[in-house]
């Protein structure tokens, strides 16, 4: 029996001890998942902080892109303009020399026929 009361005596004096050490645990415990969380919360904070610059660089380059890509197509209208134009008037000169060459051939044309009508009188005349 002394040997019980012995272990039991033993176990209640360790009791509170062990209540204590387990409290500390927790404590430790605790203080360690703040710091952890904290620190989690840290590298959120940061990677949140990534994704706000990436966005506003990406928003960025799509404004400068839009940017870019409205000046080149301002200029590329301008250009295939300017090459309608060109092309419309260099067919138009082709179809003014065209007309000319078909009023001057018209004009020798009709001199031939002149000319024919008169050498037929001139022979018919012989």
């Amino acid at each position: 029996m002394s040997q019980i009361s012995a272990s039991n005596l033993l176990w209640r004096i360790m009791e509170p001890h062990r209540l204590i050490v387990n409290a500390k645990t927790v404590e430790e415990e605790t203080a360690v998942a703040t710091l952890a969380s904290e620190q989690v919360e840290l590298e959120i904070a940061n990677i949140l902080e990534k994704i706000n610059r990436f966005t506003n660089l990406v928003s960025e380059l799509l404004e400068s892109g839009k940017s870019m890509l409205k000046e080149l197509s301002n200029e590329f209208e301008e250009r295939i303009i300017v090459i309608h134009k060109e092309q419309m008037e260099k067919w138009q000169e082709e179809i003014k020399e065209l007309r000319l060459l078909d009023t001057s051939n018209e004009e020798a044309d009709g001199l031939l026929l002149n000319a024919k009508y008169l050498l037929q009188n001139v022979r018919g005349e012989s």
